[in-house]
């Protein structure tokens, strides 16, 4: 059993799937949660419209959407995109290792609902994610966040994953991300 800041909860039945349009709704609120939590932190990261509900149907269309289903609710969402992060392609200080591979999957818009914070859901999500990579053959992964999500980057190192570059979000120098990667054997 794992406690919540908001009391104790029975957590047992934790699994992932693919996102269908059904739901979106629940989606954009979770994102919505997101944006007003980093805007509280002072991190500009997902504060111009972005995701938006356009972005996630596409995911969702792609079959590259998931969410973390906590006892029949959908607590969290994340990408698993599996193909080059265009992004991606150009890195400054710092480089990818085993940049010459471009088979590599990629975790991006991953949110929990702040109805579930404080549960170390975040955690177990990408926990599941790296399975499903594996599972897909990748044996490497990818990640990125905004310098100032301290919460994100301590998470991903906790996990494992190893700090590579700076990339730069649509060739933007104002608008960059550390990135990181993480090797499955």
């Amino acid at each position: 059993m794992l406690n919540s800041k908001k009391g104790s909860e029975n957590l047992s039945l934790i699994y992932i799937r693919l996102a269908t349009q059904q739901d979106i709704l629940q989606m954009m609120a979770i994102v919505k949660d997101a944006q007003h939590l980093l805007a509280s932190q002072d991190i500009p990261q997902w504060q111009n419209g972005y995701p938006n509900e356009k972005v996630l149907l596409n995911d969702i269309e792609k079959k590259i959407s998931y969410v973390l289903i906590v006892n029949q609710t959908i607590a969290g969402i994340a990408t698993l995109l599996q193909e080059p992060d265009p992004n991606y392609q150009q890195v400054v200080e710092g480089n990818w290792t085993n940049s010459k591979d471009p088979h590599y999957a990629t975790i991006h818009r991953l949110a929990i609902s702040s109805k579930f914070h404080g549960q170390h859901l975040a955690e177990t999500f990408i926990n599941h994610l790296v399975s499903v990579s594996n599972l897909l053959g990748f044996k490497q992964l990818r990640i990125d966040t905004h310098d100032k999500n301290s919460r994100m980057k301590y998470l991903i190192n906790k996990i494992g994953f190893k700090y590579s570059a700076i990339v730069y979000m649509h060739n933007n120098p104002n608008d960059f991300r550390n990135s990181y990667q993480l090797f499955l054997d």
